[in-house]
């Protein structure tokens, strides 16, 4: 995978590993003993908590990554699809509110 850094609202907060691949979006963080800072999953419009221990910040993003939506994804969860929403941020429970993240934030990606 890919890695990035993100920025929100043009203030750089995290490295970000993309999953832009069939193979990559279907593991995402599954199986992982150590999350990586975030996780953006592409193309993607609603993700699960299957098989997950711990919960997750999700960010539903549209195609130019405006942030339309937030939630805390339990295990076991699932977020319902949402018209505009392309990609999805996955992070550690806790992260957005660390990085200032809400809906209509402004997301951006450069080379690490």
């Amino acid at each position: 995978m890919r890695q990035l850094q993100l920025a929100v609202d043009d203030r750089p907060v995290a490295d970000v590993e993309v999953a832009d691949t069939v193979l990559t979006r279907a593991r995402g963080l599954l199986f992982r003993r150590a999350l990586p800072e975030a996780l953006l999953l592409r193309p993607c419009s609603s993700v699960h908590g299957a098989g997950m221990r711990v919960p997750l910040d999700v960010a539903l993003l549209s195609a130019d990554l405006a942030v339309l939506g937030t939630q805390v994804l339990r295990p076991w969860a699932v977020t319902r699809p949402r018209r505009g929403v392309t990609q999805v941020l996955e992070a550690p429970a806790g992260s957005f509110e660390r990085w200032g993240l809400r809906e209509g934030s402004r997301l951006a990606l450069t080379s690490a």
